[in-house]
């Protein structure tokens, strides 16, 4: 599913027009992001939580030259689905 076909559901299951889902996607991936931009977690119960996952500076090998390279470290967006989410697509 791309994102037009998500406004499109959403739009059918709420009732709303398009235009105004259209916003209201946008504003969630939003604001999920600038609290993810500033380490904070975002918890949709029952869905899931987005959170962010830091990774060490690390040593690395080129696997062309094999010459050793230092990796920065970095930061990662995750989600981790909640307990209602994964019964869901588990079900028999």
């Amino acid at each position: 599913m791309n994102k037009s076909e998500l406004i499109d559901k959403m739009a059918k299951e709420t009732g709303l027009t398009k235009k105004d889902t259209e916003k209201a996607l946008a504003a969630f991936t939003t604001i999920v992001s600038k609290e993810l931009a500033k380490s904070n977690d975002v918890q949709l119960i029952g869905f899931g939580t987005f959170t962010v996952a830091k990774r060490a500076a690390r040593e690395g090998i080129n696997p062309l030259t094999k010459e050793k390279i230092k990796i920065a470290a970095s930061k990662s967006p995750k989600f981790k689905p909640g307990k209602a989410l994964k019964d869901l697509i588990n079900k028999k």
